[in-house]
């Protein structure tokens, strides 16, 4: 996965019925997009950087004597801006081709986040990526890499099908106990747990509130490479996103800071800094 002009761009996207079922539900699992090596190539390179422990300024910040199990194993933030692997699958063109189908517009790529998420660890409440992200018009879609098999025992993912179509909420505080972040939005109705294997990538509106719950396994780590992108049609974005953007083509692009402040008013993380 060394270039995005090396890889297959044979996946045929996405037929009427998903579409149809991304319109009513804000969400889409695409199964198999990578394969098995590829997603083994991801777990050990990150595997490689937990292995050594050693800080990386602003993007990863271990702490190796933690009671936490999140503390020596923290997501890493923005891992494209120093690894070439990482932003190649930022850019993949099977994940372009369909971002553009779900988006109806061409896209651009803003962030990458990876999760080691082992055994013990806590989840993270239900929330809106868009309260983050404050992309204007419309919102981000995530692309949410399963690198381990995700299921709701290991803290796999749980959406609530529908919220694409809510407004962002104000988030209320959530319990410290369950979840690593502060930020908590009540789904309005049962939300749904995937079983996603690895290599499968779900897609989701930055509106869709979603979540996961505590790792209870005793030997199953969820591992996932998180990548968020905007319409090339969007004029802002939150400011801790910038410098981080490029198109497809790999070039830096970049967009006017969101002046907004989000449903909670000076409260937004506008002010308070990224989740």
């Amino acid at each position: 996965m060394s270039s995005t002009t090396s890889r297959s761009t044979t996946h045929p996207g996405l037929d009427a019925a998903a579409l149809r079922a991304w319109d009513r539900d804000g969400y889409h699992v695409q199964r198999n997009l990578f394969s098995m090596t590829e997603v083994s190539a991801v777990r050990a390179r990150f595997d490689r950087i937990a292995a050594r422990g050693e800080p990386i300024p602003g993007h990863w910040a271990p702490q190796a004597d933690s009671d936490d199990v999140l503390g020596r194993f923290p997501r890493v933030m923005h891992p494209h801006d120093f690894d070439a692997e990482s932003k190649a699958l930022l850019l993949d063109p099977r994940v372009h081709r369909i971002l553009v189908q779900l988006m109806g517009d061409e896209v651009l790529a803003c962030q990458t986040m990876y999760y080691f998420k082992p055994p013990g660890a806590r989840g993270q409440a239900f929330h809106q990526d868009n309260y983050y992200l404050l992309v204007q018009p419309y919102t981000c879609i995530a692309a949410w890499l399963a690198v381990d098999r995700s299921w709701p025992e290991n803290g796999g993912l749980m959406v609530t099908p529908g919220t694409h179509r809510a407004e962002l909420e104000c988030p209320e505080s959530a319990d410290p106990t369950q979840s690593f972040t502060d930020d908590y939005v009540a789904p309005p109705t049962e939300p749904i747990g995937l079983d996603l294997a690895p290599g499968d990538v779900l897609f989701f509106t930055g509106s869709v509130i979603h979540g996961s719950g505590p790792n209870t396994t005793d030997d199953s780590w969820r591992r996932s490479f998180i990548s968020h992108y905007l319409p090339s049609a969007a004029t802002h974005i939150g400011g801790w996103y910038l410098p981080h953007m490029y198109d497809f083509d790999g070039r830096p692009v970049t967009r006017d800071t969101t002046a907004w402040g989000g449903p909670c008013g000076e409260d937004s993380p506008k002010f308070r800094g990224f989740h």
